[in-house]
Parts: C-alpha cells; structure tokens; sequence
C-alpha cells in the first residue's frame, strides 16, 4: 500500500472539478481516496519542463472531453518531492493512472496527441460508472418494449443531450420514430448522424429497420400471399412478399423461414433478393436475437453446402 501524507481536506478548486494542483498534503485526498470511485490521473511536472508545457495541456483537453469519467491531479514535482520519491519519478513528465487506490497505467516523457487522447480514453474506461446513462438507456428501451415510444424518444434524446455520440441512444432514437409512424423523421436523423457513429452496429440496426418498415408498408394481405405460396410454390415473388407481409404483423421468424425456402428454391432470384433480405432482418434483430442465431445458421449451412 503507497503512503502518503493523511490529511483528507479537499484541495481548493483552483482549476475545474475535473482538474486540480496537488500537494503533498492532499494527495491522499485527491488522488488515493478520490479513485476509489473514479480514476484519476496524475501529471507530475516541473515548471522548466519544456515537454511538460506540451504535455500537460494535451492531458487536460482529453480529460475534459470525457466528461467526468476521470479526474486530473497535477503534481509539482519540485514542490512535492517525497510524492515524486514514494513513486520513484526518475524523469518528467511522468504521467499515472490511479484507480481504486492504486497507480494501475502510466507513462513517461512526451507522447503524440493521439496517443494521450488513447491513454485517457483507456483509463476512463476503467471506471463503470457513466453517470447513468446505462440506467437511462435501458430504461428507454423498456418504453419503447412496452409501446411507449413518445416517452422513449424523449428519453433518447435526453441521452444524446449529454453525450451527442452515443450510438445505443442514437439508434434508439431512429425506432422510437419508427414506432410512432414518423419515417421521414427517422430517415432524417440517419442522414444526419454523426460521422463517428453512423456506421455503428446500433445505428445500422435502426436503418435496416427503417428499410423494413418501408416495405412493409406496402406489403400485401398475409392470407392472399399465403394462398398464392401453396398455390405455385415456386412463385417466388409472392413467397417474398410473404415475407414481407408477415414481418409487418411481427412474425419475424415466420418470415426467416419464408426467406430461407425461398434462397433454397432459387438463391439467385432477383439478384439474390432473398439473402439480401435475410441479412436486413438479422441487422435489425441484432446478433443475439434466437431467430437471428437460428437463420444465421440454417443460411451458412445452405451455402457452404
């Protein structure tokens, strides 16, 4: 166990919340006991430190674009030198990842940009808390379950209110939108997701929804294609549109198994229309749905067959 000096009164917050000088007297404080529930990361420098100056900016730029899910102690190795002996500092800038009490990552001399914004990222992973975000998405998505997608949506854009790039909150916005009739706005919002995220597997969950609503809308009664089907089997474009049909009333499996018949009758049928469509279902399913696993399986098997 490290030891430092045991006085626990906070530092005075000369900087942010998020970032603070350091002393001897408050390391303790600062750094030991503040980890126990957030990392925090300590920059030990010097003021004739040239890389320091380069440094320590970098740091403090990455530490507040997280958000709160890490902290910055700034430590003055020539004013706090038993701190710097206790963690055998040989060189400056020598930089610490402190995390339920105890230095867990770190890294001396100057990096690049990219590798500090790396360094932060990883650190503030370590901490599961995310304000409630988690907490809040789920129970959005227990809205939109329970076919309150009105107070879904608002939950969803609450989220992305604090964190623009959330994909989870961001394909949850695009179904609540589709739950509630309003493709446009849906389409809408995929055009204009952020770059960062716009290929994320939620968000691309959300368009292949999207994509299936659409032509659902315009699918035709269940019973009439069901009859065409048994009438000529080989009727492919009817066994589509089956499919189809059967996923605007929410047999999603049913329409697997459509799509499946029809890829084993014909698999090049309109230019492989129905793995196209098998794979537009299983994106909006998501990876760990049962039917998802099953089709997926039962598809490989026909292809490699």
């Amino acid at each position: 166990m490290l030891e430092f000096g045991q006085a626990t009164t906070p530092t005075p917050n000369t900087q942010t919340d998020l970032i603070r000088d350091v002393t001897e007297a408050t390391f303790m404080a600062d750094v030991v006991e503040a980890s126990m529930t957030a990392p925090v990361i300590v920059d030990f420098w010097a003021p004739w430190c040239g890389p320091c100056k380069t440094l320590g900016p970098q740091l403090e730029q990455a530490v507040t674009a997280a958000k709160g899910k890490v902290t910055m102690a700034k430590v003055d190795v020539d004013q706090n030198q038993q701190i710097a002996a206790q963690l055998r500092i040989q060189s400056i800038p020598t930089v610490y990842a402190f995390w339920q009490g105890q230095p867990v990552d770190g890294f001396q001399g100057a990096v690049s940009q990219a590798e500090v914004k790396a360094f932060v990222e990883r650190t503030a992973a370590l901490n599961p808390d995310d304000g409630g975000l988690a907490d809040a998405i789920a129970a959005a998505e227990e809205m939109l379950d329970e076919g309150a997608a009105e107070d879904a949506a608002q939950t969803f854009a609450a989220i992305l209110g604090e964190e623009p790039e959330n994909a989870v909150a961001y394909g949850g916005l695009v179904r609540a939108h589709i739950a509630m009739g309003e493709l446009d706005q849906a389409e809408a919002l995929l055009t204009a997701a952020p770059a960062a995220i716009a290929t994320a597997g939620e968000v691309e969950a959300a368009r292949a929804k999207l994509a299936l609503t659409r032509q659902a809308a315009t699918a035709g009664p269940v019973n009439d294609l069901r009859a065409a089907v048994e009438a000529n089997a080989d009727d492919h474009q009817a066994r589509f549109d089956l499919a189809a049909a059967l996923l605007a009333n929410g047999e999603t499996e049913a329409a697997v198994e459509e799509l499946l018949e029809l890829f084993r009758r014909d698999r090049e049928w309109n230019d492989g229309a129905a793995r196209a469509q098998l794979f537009t279902i299983f994106d909006a399913a998501g990876p760990k749905d049962p039917v998802v696993l099953k089709g997926r399986r039962r598809l490989s098997s026909m292809i490699f067959a």
